[in-house]
């Protein structure tokens, strides 16, 4: 089966290198937290991204380290991503991260006593802390965070906007819904696209009427993602939306990205558009609309799919035998 197109788009909106699950080499001579205490306060930013990184290895057996790591939020001089040896590493070898976004990874790793001082540095002087503790209190997974969360949505910094909205959806509180809905209209694109994620995460209705509105943002990237959570929502006021949005978007992601939707909301409805789609100037969208007529099943997508065996790609024409094997259960 075609992996869903939304995968891509969401993994794109998690934020900050060091933050998707990666695990860091363990020295092979372990410092001692005497040490490494030190070396957070070193005039070397590399020296203190180690530590960091360190600290991080020994979850809530840092916990002594918690203050100086807090201060560390605000650290914003660019390291190499692979600095802290990180395992399967496939990022751009260009990528950077920082000490205070290493800081949040070992803060987070503390766990639930890095809580509170975290909380409090979403209010610091720096933005680039407050960004970093945004990220830290999504990653903590602790529903007090939201109200502070959702002030930080209307942050001065369009960063710290972004990461707190990414924050309020990985969080998956519905409460967050009418502060991600006002921030579909924020004037960067970024925050824009990650609260259309955000709301497609929290999954609730409440939020269709705005991501609908969004299909029409003048950003492609936010386009597409209102797309994707307008199909994680499932809701079937959607549909006519996301078949126009099929039908006449520029963008061949945004195209995309609404068929896969109209596949996840799997309303028969959604065949008529769907079937011209195979039949669209993009690879990726002919291959997407065929896999949502085979999660829709109604047979009238049959002569359309039966055509589309003889697409010029053969992923598409894998994924029309797919859909005409599935509807024909």
């Amino acid at each position: 089966m075609l992996k869903p197109a939304a995968a891509s788009v969401a993994a794109l909106l998690t934020l900050l290198p060091g933050t998707s699950g990666e695990r860091f080499a363990v020295p092979t001579q372990a410092r001692g937290t005497r040490e490494l205490l030190s070396e957070l306060q070193s005039p070397d930013p590399a020296a203190r991204g180690r530590a960091a990184c360190e600290l991080r290895e020994r979850g809530d057996a840092a916990a002594d380290a918690l203050p100086l790591l807090v201060d560390l939020l605000a650290d914003g001089a660019p390291l190499t991503a692979t600095l802290c040896e990180r395992r399967w590493w496939q990022g751009n070898p260009d990528d950077v991260t920082s000490p205070g976004e290493l800081a949040a990874a070992a803060l987070v790793a503390i766990g639930s006593r890095a809580f509170a001082p975290v909380l409090e540095a979403l209010v610091h002087d720096a933005w680039i802390a407050r960004k970093n503790a945004a990220w830290a209190l999504g990653a903590l997974d602790d529903p007090r965070a939201v109200p502070a969360l959702v002030k930080a949505v209307r942050d001065r910094e369009a960063a710290v906007r972004q990461q707190a909205a990414w924050a309020l959806g990985a969080l998956d509180e519905n409460a967050a819904v009418p502060a991600l809905t006002t921030a579909l209209s924020d004037e960067d694109p970024r925050v824009r696209r990650q609260a259309a994620w955000a709301l497609g995460a929290i999954d609730d209705a409440r939020g269709v009427s705005a991501l609908i509105k969004a299909l029409a943002d003048r950003d492609d990237e936010t386009r597409a993602q209102a797309a994707w959570a307008l199909g994680a929502i499932d809701d079937r006021q959607a549909i006519e939306p996301l078949v126009r949005a099929l039908a006449g978007d520029a963008s061949a992601q945004v195209r995309q990205q609404a068929a896969w939707a109209l596949g996840a909301i799997g309303a028969s409805e959604a065949v008529d558009g769907l079937v011209p789609a195979l039949r669209d100037g993009s690879r990726g969208v002919r291959e997407q609309a065929a896999w949502a007529l085979g999660a829709i099943g109604d047979s009238r997508a049959l002569p359309g799919l039966i055509g589309a065996l003889k697409d010029q790609d053969a992923a598409v024409r894998r994924q029309a035998a797919w859909a005409i094997g599935t509807i024909g259960k």
